[in-house]
């Protein structure tokens, strides 16, 4: 699947939007990815995951034995990416504010996983996901998304494979360019600003 294919599906599923939006980070964009619109359906889901395991490298599917994605966003693509690779799917979530891992989900100690998020733009979500994962014992040993828009500058602290890396630009929000201070800012993702 190319660049071009995988904005396809997120032009087909209307899920790259464009306006004034705070992102999860805080910073704004003049574009947003609503990933859970490209993945409400079950066959484009599929077909991303698909795209994102062939890309990522051999060693690291031979090593892991689930994939862990945070709650809310990471969901369904967490679990579409262990369904291709064949492991198990667990999630962690944030009940007062730090990601857990719950639900009667456990690792053993030293397991080896992949993190899987929806989009990436600092990597602090993932950072502290993976934090996560490591106090419930698990290693994570790579992490992947469908979308790192963090120009190629997040840093999460191990190997890292998106499907597709775009440029776009984020600010803070006392340096809005003028034609985004001028629009009413939106938060469309699953957190709070």
């Amino acid at each position: 699947m190319t660049d071009d294919d995988v904005l396809a599906e997120f032009r087909a599923a209307e899920a790259l939007l464009e306006g004034h939006f705070i992102l999860s980070s805080g910073l704004r964009s003049p574009r947003y990815l609503q990933c859970a619109r490209v993945l409400m359906n079950p066959a484009r889901a599929e077909r991303l995951a698909l795209a994102l395991a062939a890309k990522i490298p051999a060693a690291v599917k031979a090593s892991i034995t689930a994939v862990i994605a945070p709650a809310m966003g990471g969901l369904i693509c967490g679990y579409e990416l262990a369904r291709a690779l064949g492991v198990d799917s667990m999630f962690v979530e944030r009940p007062t504010g730090t990601f857990e891992l719950r639900r009667g989900f456990r690792l053993a100690p030293g397991q080896q996983v992949l993190l899987m998020e929806d989009v990436v733009t600092t990597g602090l979500s993932s950072r502290e996901a993976i934090a996560a994962i490591s106090a419930a014992g698990g290693t994570v040993i790579h992490a992947a998304s469908l979308v790192d828009r963090s120009n190629g500058t997040a840093d999460l602290g191990v190997p890292f494979t998106p499907l597709i890396r775009l440029d776009v630009p984020s600010y803070s929000a006392d340096a809005l360019p003028p034609e985004l201070a001028a629009i009413p800012a939106v938060k469309p993702g699953s957190r709070a600003a």
